[in-house]
């Protein structure tokens, strides 16, 4: 396989991940939440949403790994459209480029406003 070839099937296996819109994101905006073994198999599982830090770490986590039933458990459309500036810099670029080629609320964010 090419890598051109590669990177297409990741940008497909990364949209078919996505969910139809950002209000299907209902995850938890507060407390503490536990990553199951299959999304944080390594270092840190519970992370306190109060923390700035853990909560953007808990985000990134599930942004790479998460399937799709993973994404409307954990992540909060409100909360990931308020990180999204920063947030954006902490994955890789075909996550980054899925969501934003997706959901029109993260690609303005993602662009400086213009002065």
């Amino acid at each position: 396989m090419t890598p051109l070839a590669s990177a297409d099937s990741r940008s497909g296996q990364l949209a078919a991940r996505l969910p139809g819109s950002l209000g299907e994101l209902e995850g938890p905006t507060a407390g503490r939440v536990e990553l199951p073994l299959h999304l944080a198999w390594s270092g840190l599982r519970v992370f306190d949403l109060g923390q700035p830090r853990q909560r953007m770490g808990l985000y990134r986590i599930v942004l790479n790994e998460g399937m799709r039933e993973d994404l409307p458990r954990f992540l909060d459309a409100g909360l990931l459209v308020q990180q999204w500036p920063v947030l954006r810099t902490l994955v890789g670029p075909a996550v980054r480029t899925a969501w934003e080629n997706n959901f029109v609320e993260l690609a303005a964010v993602a662009r400086p406003a213009a002065a």
